[in-house]
């Protein structure tokens, strides 16, 4: 259940060395400055967030969190380098959020069983990330990395990429109900995002504990 139990030491480098640059807009993060208004719509259009009791596992430097926040929700947010995860009490969350977190980790099955832990019985988990596809691969790391450089070399491997039967299959174990799946389209020449039927790139994920 701890998460800094469960990290990549050079991911761990490569996202602390990026810590100043987490809310510059037209930065290396631009393109989660650009999806986040669809990710905090996805999660509030499902849950109610006015005094939502909301854990954001992996939160990086806190867009999600403070989007929503914003919104009313009352958030907690733990970072990958941190050991507030061990802490966080049992079911005592009534929504988790875990994005861009899974394809950086080891071990993201335990990722996914530590989520479902905490969030309350009939709670909702959340994630974001991305399908191991040739086409993810392509556009992911060699187009955004490697031809536009709008993400940091080295910041997405292959190998890690999660298939969304694996993630239905990671949180069944853990005792979550899948609910929704899309997929995530991103145009970052005019730097809009919108979701789609096909996961077939990034996606986003909506699992409910069981009651």
């Amino acid at each position: 259940m701890v998460i800094a139990d469960n990290v990549d030491p050079a991911a761990l480098r490569h996202f602390e060395a990026q810590a100043a640059l987490w809310w510059d807009r037209e930065g290396e993060f631009a393109a989660l400055h650009d999806i986040n208004p669809l990710r905090v719509d996805y999660v509030a259009r499902r849950v109610p967030l006015e005094a939502c009791r909301v854990l954001d596992v992996g939160c990086g430097g806190g867009l999600l969190s403070e989007a929503l926040a914003s919104r009313g929700a009352r958030v907690t947010g733990i970072d990958l380098g941190s050991q507030a995860l061990a802490a966080a009490a049992p079911g005592s969350f009534d929504a988790v959020t875990c994005m861009e977190l899974l394809e950086h980790v080891p071990d993201p099955a335990s990722v996914v069983s530590a989520c479902a832990r905490l969030v309350r019985p009939g709670g909702d988990v959340f994630f974001a990330t991305v399908n191991r596809t040739p086409l993810a691969g392509f556009l992911v790391i060699f187009m955004a990395e490697r031809v536009l450089g709008i993400v940091r070399r080295g910041t997405h491997r292959y190998a890690r990429f999660v298939r969304p039967g694996e993630l239905c299959a990671w949180g069944t174990a853990a005792g979550l109900e899948a609910r929704d799946l899309r997929g995530l389209a991103y145009l970052p020449w005019v730097r809009r995002s919108r979701l789609v039927t096909r996961p077939r790139m990034n996606y986003l994920a909506h699992l409910r504990r069981r009651s």
